[in-house]
Order: structure tokens, then sequence, then C-alpha cells
């Protein structure tokens, strides 16, 4: 067994090889929470999150390293357009974040870090850095040197000459105009805090940088976030920290994004769709089916039909689930083990869709046997079933969706009984021999999504793909 990942830093697919054997550690850049998150921030969140129960399925014991950026230039400028303080801002929309990961069965992190508590390691590695040549102090600001540090761009794969590096006001004092900031000297009625170059405040690099060094030291695992990040973040990250002495990540793991229209979903285009009000319109697990069984490395164009697609499929699973638990009278366990293809599937860079294939072929033969009535067959896929779902965190019976189940339940309760009252007008059609309105009601319940199958105990309806 052995798990591989597409290495953003080498452009290829490598075998992984833990730096302490049965150990994994990650670090995840999470959220910037200077609003509420839509669909396209927990993406990147429940990535991770299969990531994760994946490598524990595998037996490995992870740590994950999931930090909070709450202070940046855009919480700022928030608060000031709000007239709120930038703390409350921050505060109000990390639940929002936690809201929205939990709200999608995400695992909670082993360690959140806030990037403003963690002050004095950014100032104890900006010192190293100073010290070792590699950064300096202009106008109270503190930069970091990018010629000082040979392998810089190396994970984004661009050339230093044609290099234009983002910056913010107030930015003075540089002497290359692609050295960044790492630290940003205060400005009157913004938050700062005291160094020995003056008051100021974190550069969005920096924090990470400390975090993932304070907690998962010098060398770890795996990094991951979104293609974005890529640069300039992910790369003055690699360069602080290597200049700083440390190893740094093993691996580098990036998410594709959420799109509409082709675009990044992004609040600055206005199109972005809260997780929030997204939970009202769609049940949350059909949210994470949506978000999480396409390959993270790949785009998702969101849209209405999309989600209407992913509930009709997801629907199909958990008919089945339904069916069987029903049969068997009661709960079924779910397998010790997943079945081999799909093992392989998530073994090879986390093939979720090869998987999620997987799991709808043993759905079809879990219906099969109850079609023949093999109780016995039929309660054994659903126990591989439910050990594949676990592991996507997408087990309806799961005591996390528990609340979902008793709604779900609710609902196709008052569905059954309104098909039932229209396939008694289709069996009374049927028996005073009136062909033709028994086809049109069965065609007419099709176009709406439903499978009529006609058994020796009368029809049964299932949903049918959209």
């Amino acid at each position: 067994m052995t798990i591989r990942l597409y290495d953003t830093s080498t452009r290829q697919i490598r075998d992984f090889t833990p730096l302490l054997p049965g150990c994994v550690s990650i670090y995840l850049c999470g959220a910037t929470v200077q609003a509420a998150p839509h669909i396209g921030h927990i993406r990147s969140g429940l990535n991770f999150d299969i990531m994760r129960r994946w490598f524990e399925y595998r037996g490995y014991d992870v740590t994950f390293v999931r930090n909070v950026t709450d202070i940046d230039d855009k919480i700022i400028k928030k608060s000031a357009e709000q007239n709120r303080p930038w703390w409350s801002i921050g505060y109000e929309n990390e639940r929002a974040f936690n809201d929205g990961y939990d709200a999608l069965g995400c695992l909670p992190p082993t360690y959140e870090p806030r990037a403003t508590g963690h002050i004095t390691e950014m100032v104890e590695m900006m010192r190293g850095l100073i010290e070792r040549g590699h950064a300096y102090e202009a106008d109270g600001n503190v930069y970091f040197d990018v010629r000082s540090f040979e392998g810089y761009l190396e994970l984004s794969n661009q050339e230093l000459d044609n290099l234009l590096q983002p910056e913010s006001e107030g930015e003075t004092g540089k002497r290359d105009p692609r050295d960044f900031a790492m630290w940003k000297a205060a400005k009157p009625g913004e938050p700062s805090w005291e160094t020995p170059w003056g008051r100021g405040r974190p550069g969005w690099h920096l924090e990470c940088s400390a975090m993932a060094h304070k907690y998962l030291g010098e060398a770890f695992d795996i990094h991951g976030g979104g293609i974005d990040l890529i640069f300039p973040h992910h790369e003055n990250e690699i360069a602080q920290a290597k200049a700083f002495g440390d190893e740094f990540a093993k691996y580098w793991v990036h998410n594709a994004w959420v799109t509409m229209s082709g675009e990044k979903m992004s609040k600055s285009l206005g199109n972005s769709v809260l997780v929030s009000e997204m939970v009202k319109r769609w049940r949350p697990i059909v949210l994470r089916y949506y978000l999480g069984t396409p390959h993270y490395r790949s785009m998702i164009e969101y849209s209405e039909e999309a989600l209407r697609e992913a509930e009709s499929a997801f629907a199909r699973i958990e008919g089945f689930v339904q069916r069987v638990v029903e049969k068997a009278g009661g709960p079924v366990d779910a397998a010790p083990e997943v079945p081999p293809a799909f093992a392989e599937a998530m073994d090879d860079d986390l093939g979720v869709p090869q998987a999620l294939a997987i799991v709808h072929t043993t759905v079809r033969q879990g219906n099969s046997a109850l079609a023949a009535d093999d109780k016995e067959a039929a309660v054994a896929r659903l126990a591989e079933v439910r050990a594949m779902l676990g592991v996507l965190g997408l087990d309806p019976l799961d005591e996390h969706w528990a609340g979902e189940a008793d709604r779900g339940q609710d609902l196709h309760g008052v569905v059954d009984t309104l098909v039932r009252l229209v396939l008694q007008q289709r069996e009374s059609a049927r028996a005073r021999k009136d062909w033709a309105t028994a086809d049109a009601i069965r065609d007419q319940l099709q176009q709406t999504g439903l499978v009529i199958e006609d058994g020796p105990d009368g029809p049964r309806w299932t949903l049918g793909p959209r």
C-alpha cells in the first residue's frame, strides 16, 4: 500500500513517504476572515478533510493544522467601512467559517491557530532572518530580500526578472520592488503590536511560516491550499521558512477552484454563494457530495443543474441504504475494509471520482440483490457502501447526519404518500385495461425524475437520473 499525491513543487505524482513512520503532518492555509464563507472557500476544507480521513483509514496518526488569518489589509478595510472593531469582524466570520465546516461534516483540526496569537513567533523569525542577511528594516517595515534566497520562485516556476510582487499602501523603503513585506509599519487608527523595529502588524506570508514552525516544527509532510495561493503566498512562505533554516513542507498539494461562468468564485466579482444561504436551500450532505466528489485538482463550475444532479445521485445511494436497513430490520455496520478497487483509487492521488464509481457499482449490485430478495448479499453490499461513504464523510447513517436523515425521511414519507396516490390511479387504469392512461401516468412520473418498477408486490418508485 502506497499513497501517491500530486506535488506542485515537482509537478508530478509522487509516492508519499512520511517524515515520521506512521504519522502525517498537514498544514492547510485556512480562512482569511474578512467576510462570511462562500462554497468556494469551503471546498478547500472539504478536500483536505477527505485527505485526512483517507490517511487515518490507512492507519496514520494525523496532525492537521488549519490556521485563521484574523488580521490583514482586507479586514482592516472592512473595519473602516463598517465602523466596527477589526477583531469583531474577524471573530464573527471565523465562527461563520467553522459553522460552514461543521455543517458540511469536516472534522475539526488538531490545532486552529489565529495569526494575532503568534506575534512573538513572527518577531523571532524576522530577527533570525535579519541576522542571516535575508531581511531588512526600512521606515518601520521589515522586508524579505528575495535575491538573497536562491530557490525563490521554484514553486510557481516564474522568472525573477519578470516578477511583479503584489504590495499595499505604505510599503516604502524597499531595496528592490520585488522584495515583499513581512511586517508593516503602523498607521494611525490601525491595529499594531510592538517590535524592535517599531509598532506595526504582520504581513500575510509571515503569519503562516511562523505558525507552521510552531505547531509542526522545522519540517513537516504536507502543505495545502488553493491554487491561487501558489504565488505569492506559498512562494513567500517557502522563502521565509527555508531562509530561517527550516526544511519546511515536503509535499505541496493544491486544490482547484469553484468557478461561475469560468471565473473563480470571489466576493470581489460579486458571484459568491454563501454557505449559510446554501444550507437553507440544499441539504448539507448533498452540498458535501457536490463539492467533495470531483477530483480535488479539477475545477467545479457552479450551477443549479449540477447541484440537482448531485442531489439525484446521492438520493440513489441514500435510497439503497434506507431500503436495506428496512430489509435487515435495523442498522448494518460498516465493513472493516473498503473494497480493493476503492482503495486503489483513493491511493492514487485521492481519486475520489473513480472511488465514487465503485460506490455506485456496489449500490447497483445491492439493488439487484434486493430485487432478487437476497437479503444476505444486500446487507453485505450495504456494509461495503457504508465503509466507503465513511471515508468520504458521506455516510447517511453517521451520527453527524442524524438530523439530516430524519428530515430526509420525513420528506421521503411525504413524497411516498403523494406518489402512491398517483400509482393507485395508475393501478385502477390498468385494472380496467385502460393502458393508455396507465402509460401516460407512468410517463409523467418518469418526467419528474421517478422510475416506476412493476413487481409481484405492486409498483415501486425510486429516484432516477436527471
